[in-house]
């Protein structure tokens, strides 16, 4: 009989994030610090308008691109926030959460062949949607004494005559590293100089805590040659409304359209009417939940201090990226013995790339209250290790 399945498909690996997602479900008393979902609710505003479109009976299909509306709230917060002026009939496209974006961005963009550079770690579907969109995957070994940003020199060493994209992944899941201006003009004048497009994946771009996030597309140069990629689930706390969006050139925009057009028809209609409501409130909603992740942060990096735990401090999403090399075990053994010992589940790092290796990553999505009892577990991890 003819083998069914697709080879590309057979060859990716499951999740790494979902295995411990799916046994500190199954275990009495656990802490799961694993998942990268924030643990506030939607604001009550942002689901009363939800709930309002349904009463209303506003359940029928958008237009593929999205609401007329939304698109042009996407604008506004774009030009307030970072300075670009999108056009919001051919420049935006509403998607089924910013996971989509990432995989019609690249299908729309990719030749068999193409390469896209993939600087790693990073969110665990940009290699696998490279692969499926028929690209050969470049991955970067990002570094902890850089703090894991991008540097131009990592950049050239990669490009060759098939690069097509770059993926630009800041600010960063796993590590929480940022890239500011500077270091984005550095890499802006490498794109520009190759004639080669970036996937600008931004769904933190709220969740900065140094310095305001800056888009790389805001540069002189790259708007045009920048997919922005940013969403709904982290900022605004609305990750079960699947709501994300790109923004592009108009004819990227188009072809993108088309993908899905055919493959979704349009993003769900109630998620956007909330989704209206959230950008027209503008940001007291995100500062808040901001200012919360901050302190939750803080007190993270100051845990692993006084435990001795090595931990470059990360400025940007709500995750840590502790390096755990000394105890001499692989990620995935310490992210094992940690759950079975002390019922705590981080992930390993080599889940988001083979750089991750030798670190894990610990969301701080979560309570304080659920932090501290995480913390002391860990302590007392480590010091039974250290013994």
């Amino acid at each position: 009989m003819t083998k069914p399945l697709s080879e590309a498909v057979e060859s990716l690996k499951p999740s790494g994030i979902r295995k411990f997602f799916d046994l500190v479900s199954e275990m009495k008393d656990a802490i799961s610090l694993g998942v990268g979902e924030p643990d506030f609710d939607t604001p009550w505003h942002i689901r009363d308008e939800g709930i309002f479109a349904l009463e209303k009976g506003k359940t029928f299909y958008t237009s593929n691109a999205g609401l007329k509306e939304l698109r042009e709230e996407i604008c506004n917060y774009l030009k307030r926030r970072q300075g670009i002026t999108y056009n919001p009939a051919k420049e935006v496209l509403v998607t089924v959460g910013g996971s989509e974006a990432i995989d019609i961005g690249l299908r729309a963009l990719i030749n068999p062949g193409d390469e896209v550079i993939i600087p790693q770690p990073s969110y665990v579907s940009y290699e696998p949607c490279a692969v499926l969109a028929g690209a050969k995957p470049v991955i970067i070994d990002l570094k902890a004494e850089n703090e894991f940003r991008l540097t131009a020199d990592e950049l050239k060493a990669v490009i060759s005559d098939k690069t097509k994209v770059l993926i630009l992944p800041f600010p960063n899941n796993p590590t929480g590293a940022i890239m500011e201006r500077k270091d984005l003009e550095d890499i802006a004048k490498i794109i520009i100089e190759n004639d080669i497009y970036v996937m600008s994946d931004e769904i933190y771009a709220e969740l900065t805590y140094k310095n305001e996030h800056v888009s790389i597309a805001s540069l002189d140069g790259m708007k045009e040659r920048t997919i922005l990629i940013n969403g709904f689930s982290k900022a605004y706390a609305m990750t079960g409304w699947r709501l994300g969006y790109a923004c592009a050139p108009e004819n990227i925009i188009k072809q993108m359209t088309k993908i899905h057009q055919f493959a979704i028809m349009c993003a769900p209609t109630t998620s956007q009417y909330a989704a209206v409501e959230a950008l027209k409130k503008k940001d007291d909603d995100v500062k808040m939940m901001k200012t919360a992740y901050n302190q939750r942060r803080r007190f993270l990096i100051n845990a692993f201090k006084e435990m001795g735990l090595e931990c470059f401090e990360p400025f940007g999403a709500f995750y840590v990226f502790p390096c755990i090399k000394e105890f001499n075990m692989t990620s995935e053994e310490f992210a094992t013995r940690f759950l079975e010992e002390e019922k705590v589940a981080v992930v390993p790092g080599n889940a988001f790339g083979a750089s991750g290796e030798g670190f894990v990553r610990i969301s701080y999505a979560y309570s304080l209250e659920n932090l501290k009892s995480a913390i002391e577990r860990l302590r007392h991890f480590i010091k039974q290790l250290r013994a």
